[in-house]
């Protein structure tokens, strides 16, 4: 029998990008900077749990945390240059879910 291997980057794209909500947080921050709490209500999502996505993103060099020195403060989370690559992807999803998936 023959047996395939994945590829290791494969596999490590997909770990990233399978994590539940992961893929929400991207499409949404394609629209542009955004702040937590528009990340948070547009999709629906615990804070405790977007904190961690968004963390986990960061290490992966997909999402940049902007700070500015603002009274309050303002923090905006935004799609870095490997974030942004991802948008021919997530449009291809976008148009196979319009075609195949009912709601």
């Amino acid at each position: 029998m023959n047996h395939s291997t994945i590829c290791p980057r494969f596999e490590k794209a997909m770990s990233i990008l399978s994590q539940r909500w992961t893929g929400l947080i991207i499409y949404q921050l394609l629209n542009g900077p955004q702040r937590f709490c528009s990340i948070e209500s547009s999709i629906g999502i615990s804070g405790r749990l977007l904190s961690e996505r968004l963390k986990d993103l960061e290490q992966a060099d997909i999402v940049v945390r902007e700070v500015y020195p603002e009274t309050p403060v303002r923090i905006e989370y935004s799609l870095t240059e490997k974030g942004r690559s991802l948008e021919p992807i997530m449009k291809e999803i976008e148009n196979w879910s319009h075609s195949w998936l009912e709601v």
